[in-house]
């Protein structure tokens, strides 16, 4: 995919007055987690809380900020949807931006002044059936914020598990298409160039005589697919992958022949160990669903895949 610091990096381009909605605070079931947060300009968003309801009256409250941060006068305009008062059952608090930010009283506004709280009770009051509440914080993007964000979303980047896929045939272009929508760092290795073209973008390709060197290069808790024009390059490769017991997933497609065929050679030629054999993941997404066609199996080990690196580090479900 795309790097998110370089979405992000579009986004604020494309917009340099924009509000930061983050979820402040989070109790009982809500859509996202203390720390999920958005951005929102005056006619796109990047990121989201959650969606539903609570994302859409946050969405227009960040933009009646983004207004009065430019006219105080248009900042007293009514609400298309009223809030109710402090303390009512099953309502919204919206907590005001200063007399200062509006541009009341002495002094100019100042963007740094224009924040909002609401505080959101996700029930059917507003549509949405969770049974938490959440506190979102609103408030303008500066400089100092900016960069911050585009930091954080290069570490974030940096930190994304690599999934190397062996093979450009059409089960590898079929997952290079699948991974490049998730949060990963999708590799495709290639020993034949045109094989390589017309990747989706935000994958990288690369073509080598010598794919399980990229194997031993990879970093831990990578995830290796297996899935060549050549069964001896297949095991190769495989056999190379096992011996990386910081590997999140390592799998090759094919039958249960072919794994049968793969670990007697594995065994007796490879020196490989039943612990070790035992780790391969063959057929790649399992085989309840018994669909052949490119797009399918992709579809499938994807998911096997994301639940494996998920797995091994939890804490990438909420990056």
């Amino acid at each position: 995919m795309t790097s998110s610091a370089q979405r992000l990096r579009n986004f604020l381009d494309a917009a340099p007055a924009a509000a930061f909605v983050e979820v402040a605070e989070a109790k009982g079931s809500t859509p996202r987690e203390k720390g999920a947060w958005m951005l929102v300009s005056r006619t796109a968003i990047f990121g989201t809380i959650g969606g539903g309801q609570l994302e859409f009256m946050a969405i227009d409250q960040a933009r009646r900020v983004l207004v009065r941060s430019t006219s105080a006068d248009v900042g007293a305009a009514p609400h298309p949807y009223p809030l109710p008062a402090r303390g009512e059952r099953g309502t919204s608090t919206l907590v005001p931006p200063s007399p200062r930010a509006r541009g009341e009283g002495k002094g100019e506004g100042r963007r740094d002044d224009n924040k909002v709280s609401l505080d959101i009770p996700l029930g059917p009051e507003i549509g949405q059936c969770c049974g938490g509440r959440v506190e979102v914080a609103i408030s303008l993007v500066d400089e100092r914020r900016r960069e911050m964000l585009l930091e954080m979303a290069e570490i974030e980047d940096h930190k994304l598990p690599q999934v190397l896929i062996f093979g450009g045939g059409h089960v590898g272009h079929a997952l290079a298409a699948a991974f490049a929508l998730l949060p990963l760092r999708p590799v495709v290795v290639e020993t034949r160039a045109d094989a390589l073209e017309g990747m989706p973008t935000g994958v990288e390709t690369r073509l080598t005589p010598m794919p399980e060197e990229m194997v031993r290069e990879a970093p831990s808790g990578s995830a290796f697919v297996v899935l060549t024009h050549d069964h001896a390059l297949d095991f190769l490769i495989v056999a190379e992958a096992l011996k990386r017991r910081d590997a999140a997933y390592v799998g090759m497609i094919g039958s249960k022949t072919k794994k049968a065929t793969f670990r007697s050679w594995y065994l007796k030629t490879a020196g490989g160990t039943e612990p070790q054999f035992a780790r391969l993941v063959s057929p790649i997404g399992g085989d309840t669903v018994r669909d052949k066609r490119p797009a399918v199996i992709a579809a499938l080990a994807a998911a096997e895949i994301m639940t494996a690196l998920l797995a091994r580090n939890p804490a990438n479900a909420e990056a």
